[in-house]
C-alpha cells in the first residue's frame, strides 16, 4: 500500500524550513502533496500561480511530490486524493496550541486522517514566511533561509513596491 501525506500551507513563500519537512516527510510517506490553500481571509504577498511556481522550482528534484491547489478543507481534499495523513512542521511551542487545535479538529471531521507533526530542524526553527518578507522588506540578506527563485521573486516584488512608494 502506497501512503500519502498531504502537506497544506499557504506557502507566501516557501522558505528552506519548508522544503525541509517535505523531505524528511519522503522518509516517512511514499508520496507528499503539497497543497496551497486559499484562505479568503489572508492576504497574501504572492497569487496562488506564483506559489505553486516558487514550489515547483524549490521541490525540483525529490521524487514523488506534486504541488496543488485546494479551496475548502484539507481533510476533504485527503479523501479525494486517498491520503492518509496530513504533514505539518512546528518551529516552537508558539505553533503548538494552533496545530493542537487544528488537528483535533481534523480528527473530529474524519477520523481516519491522521496528523503527523515533524519538528522543524533546529537550523531553520527562526525562519518564517512573515519574518522572511519583513526582512527582506527592510533590505536584509535571506541567503540560504529560501529557495533561489523565492528570493529572486521576494526580491522583485519589493523592489517594485519601493518604486511606487
Amino acid at each position: 500500500m502506497t501512503t500519502t501525506a498531504i502537506y497544506p500551507g499557504s506557502f507566501d513563500p516557501v522558505t528552506n524550513g519548508h522544503v525541509d519537512v517535505v523531505e524528511r516527510g519522503l522518509e516517512l510517506f511514499d508520496r507528499i502533496i503539497v497543497v496551497i490553500l486559499h484562505n479568503p481571509q489572508k492576504t497574501s504577498l504572492f497569487s496562488l500561480e506564483e506559489r505553486v511556481e516558487m514550489l515547483e522550482e524549490s521541490l525540483k528534484g525529490l521524487g514523488n511530490i506534486e504541488v496543488d491547489t485546494f479551496h475548502g478543507l484539507t481533510v476533504d481534499y485527503c479523501v479525494k486524493h486517498n491520503a492518509q495523513a496530513i504533514l505539518r512542521g512546528m518551529r516552537a511551542v508558539s505553533d503548538f496550541e494552533y496545530e493542537f487545535q487544528l488537528a483535533l479538529m481534523n480528527r473530529r471531521l474524519n477520523r481516519e486522517i491522521q496528523t503527523v507533526f515533524l519538528m522543524t530542524s533546529l537550523r531553520w526553527l527562526y525562519v518564517s514566511s512573515s519574518i522572511i518578507k519583513e526582512a527582506v522588506y527592510f533590505g536584509a540578506n535571506i541567503n540560504g533561509m529560501v529557495p533561489a527563485i523565492v528570493q529572486k521573486k521576494l526580491r522583485e516584488r519589493f523592489e517594485n513596491k519601493n518604486q511606487r512608494s
